[in-house]
């Protein structure tokens, strides 16, 4: 059988994007969630018949692969039952998904009787029944209670929706009308890809458009292994700390790359949590490969190709490979980021050992990925559950280059964004007393650290007095955005429960217009895990963490130090004592002092402080 024509190649190739595109498009047209139309914590992709990844789409990009792994479970499950139509639903960690709360939807698309392809989407749903509403479940011991969880059913049947499997689903939520709109968009999104890749076979016919896809994975593949053949050989390590209720876990990560072929080892990880920070294998999978997909495959389609040289290491019963009944409902925000962070760094440092490839590499972007999660009756007498999308408004990390961005979003997710600040007092009873980007919260370097988003709220106007939220994610005693080549790393989160009772304010005003936490009246409480109430006039301040530094500070020029100074990005204590740059009163740089003050911190650190002063 001949090869397909290098013109129609192209052609079917750029048509399968579009069929990628146009399903997200519809996909958040349907979708009511502002997680989803907002946040894009969503994914559309393709696949082939045997279920392996013909084209990943657009947002996390931890699901390409798990979805992937979610169709082949399909097949197998409902083998001799795949009918044309047809629309499955799986949601179980422990078969593909990464937690209870992201429902793939996949769908067989048929030509003429025959099966050529399948589409899988996900989101975020708005609730699953878990034991706090939402999803996002610290206190769950097990997976029994972080909501309703299948291997695989059958949504819809022949194109007829199966209403006893759906008012199943729905019986089990908070807000049914809500879980019904993701669910509907995630079939309208497999409805649209369907159609659109039947128009292609269509007209350029089945075996022309199986050769074109077949070439696609095959070329992928082989630039891919390309690529490796120009990188240096060797093994880089990387690790992550976080701390759970005065618990510290670790993933570790070696990274081997030899010839053509990468391995990801994560042996000497923390054993499995109580906690539902866990994650599984295929979760696990997927978190390497989305800093992987960007950084190493920018320029070449995601698909199966790209998954053959690839091996992982992940010994069960740890964080990362979790067995059941685990739970595992922050997986998300838990140990699958910390697998994102630590690909990261050692995929980077491979990259900059790379004259060619230097430029690619990256300090960590938004480590921690915290959620701050919030549930109860909003002012319109409505049931309010959903994230607070900031978590989406990462800080980047410094690059061999350039400095990070501010507030510029994270790596395994491109097209995610943070809503404004009506959206988010529009959905939930909260007014924000302010929302900015951090001074000194990007990791100092010569290409330093985007800066990171604090935030603080109070509840306001709601029928109950107040609203509950929940804080998780991976604590606040450890940097998570790690710095590369002598950065350093970006300033860890911070959440504080801010007591504005009659207690904490005796003798004092309350300031309803306070812009910092400096500003702030009450009595300010750490907190770093759990469901908490906030109600009448308390507050949530949040701080999001910094991206990493590239590079040693004091090789940075002072001149953008003194305009990060004038931007407020950067304070004049860390200028002088990290950047070793004085500032004059007039804000410019002070040379000789700047000069003095660089050697003094090459003394210290080669021991010599005395002869320094």
């Amino acid at each position: 059988m001949s090869a397909v024509d290098p013109i129609t190649f192209s052609i079917i190739r750029h048509r399968l994007y579009r069929v990628i595109d146009e399903a997200v498009i519809t996909l958040k047209h349907v979708s009511g969630s502002a997680i989803t139309n907002e946040g894009h914590d969503l994914m559309v992709s393709l696949y082939r018949a045997d279920g392996s990844l013909l084209m990943g789409g657009v947002g996390f990009l931890h699901h390409l692969t798990s979805a992937a792994e979610a169709c082949k479970a399909i097949i197998r499950r409902f083998e001799g039952r795949i009918n044309e139509g047809d629309v499955f639903l799986t949601n179980c960690p422990y078969t593909a998904a990464l937690h209870t709360s992201d429902v793939y939807l996949v769908a067989p698309i048929h030509y003429e009787g025959k099966l050529v392809a399948w589409s899988a989407c996900f989101v975020h749903v708005y609730d699953i029944g878990a034991m706090v509403p939402g999803g996002f479940s610290p206190d769950s011991r097990d997976i029994f209670t972080e909501g309703f969880s299948s291997p695989g059913l059958k949504l819809v049947d022949r194109g007829e929706m199966n209403t006893d499997i759906m008012d199943t689903l729905l019986n089990m939520v908070r807000a049914p009308e809500m879980v019904a709109l993701d669910l509907s968009s995630m079939i309208a999104a497999n409805n649209v890809a369907r159609e659109r890749m039947v128009a292609l076979v269509e007209k350029y016919g089945p075996v022309s458009v199986d050769q074109a896809c077949q070439s696609l994975v095959d070329q992928s593949e082989q630039s891919f292994r390309d690529r490796l053949c120009e990188l240096p050989d060797g093994r880089w390590e990387s690790r992550q700390y976080f701390d759970i209720e005065d618990e510290t876990y670790r993933v570790l990560l070696a990274m081997t790359k030899n010839k053509d072929t990468l391995t990801f080892d994560f042996t000497g990880s923390s054993e499995q949590s109580k906690y539902g920070i866990n994650c599984a294998y295929w979760a696990s999978w997927g978190g390497f490969f989305a800093p992987l997909f960007p950084l190493l495959c920018y320029d070449i389609t995601w698909n199966d190709g790209v998954l053959r040289p690839i091996s992982m290491i992940a010994p069960e019963g740890t964080i990362v490979n979790c067995t059941r009944p685990a739970p595992i409902s922050l997986a998300t925000v838990g140990a699958i980021q910390s697998v994102n962070n630590a690909a990261c760094i050692c995929i980077s440092k491979m990259l900059s050992a790379s004259e060619k490839y230097a430029k690619e590499a990256t300090a960590v972007w938004h480590g921690s990925h915290f959620a701050i999660f919030m549930f109860g009756q909003n002012q319109k007498n409505q049931e309010a559950i959903g994230i607070m999308t900031e978590t989406f408004g990462g800080a980047g990390g410094g690059r061999s280059f350039a400095d990070g961005v501010d507030v510029g979003g994270e790596i395994p997710n491109p097209i995610g964004r943070m809503a404004n600040v009506e959206t988010t007092e529009s959905h939930f009873p909260v007014r924000y007393l302010f929302r900015r980007a951090t001074s000194d919260s990007g990791g100092a370097g010569k290409y330093r650290g985007g800066t990171s988003l604090e935030y603080a709220i109070q509840q306001h106007d709601s029928p109950d007095g107040g609203i509950h939220y929940v804080v998780s994610g991976k604590g606040t005693k450890f940097s998570m955005s790690d710095g590369l080549g002598g950065g350093h790393p970006g300033a860890p989160c911070n959440f504080r429960w801010v007591h504005n009772n009659e207690a904490a304010l005796e003798g004092k005003n309350i300031n309803p217009f306070a812009n910092s936490a400096e500003e702030m009246t009450g009595e300010q409480e750490s907190i770093s895990w759990g469901v908490f109430p906030l109600m009448d006039r308390d507050v949530l301040y949040v701080r999001s963490d910094g991206g990493g530094g590239y590079g040693d500070p004091i090789e940075r020029d002072p001149a953008n130090t003194a305009r990060d100074v004038r931007e407020g990005a950067v304070s004049e204590m860390v200028a002088r004592r990290i950047y070793g740059v004085v500032l004059d009163d007039s804000g410019a740089v002070d040379e000789t002092a700047s000069e003095e003050a660089r050697a003094v911190i090459r003394n210290e650190r080669l021991g010599r402080v005395e002869a320094a002063k």
